[in-house]
């Protein structure tokens, strides 16, 4: 992702924001109504945990988007989009790390579970 937003403001040039923030505002809609649905589960196992950080960054990162859009449309540059690649990154990154520690918590109970039916 920030490779490729690297690239366009780079070598492209600036995106075109309304195109942008149309996209933007459509999939904002869609993962906010998504995480909605998601929203009673998220304390459940790891894969549940995982699912609902996975709508709950998307429909962060499609706000920051759209956010982005208005930014490239004022000031007439892509370096809003190139900043916001950034932060969604870094957002994804951390929720990468909670799932991670998620399953690890989940298999160590897993464990001690079988551990204690053992005896």
């Amino acid at each position: 992702m920030l490779a490729t937003t690297g690239y366009r403001v780079l070598v492209l040039n600036q995106p075109e924001a309304e195109l942008m923030g149309l996209f933007g505002a459509v999939a904002l809609v869609v993962n906010v109504a998504s995480a909605a649905v998601l929203m009673p589960h998220r304390e459940g196992d790891a894969n549940v945990r995982a699912v609902w950080l996975f709508s709950r960054n998307d429909a962060i990162g499609n706000l920051a988007v759209v956010v982005a859009a208005g930014l490239v449309w004022w000031t007439e540059t892509a370096w809003p989009d190139l900043a916001v690649a950034f932060v969604i990154a870094g957002l994804f990154l951390q929720s990468a790390w909670a799932i991670i520690r998620d399953a690890r918590s989940d298999l160590d109970k897993a464990g001690q579970g079988e551990q204690q039916s053992d005896r």
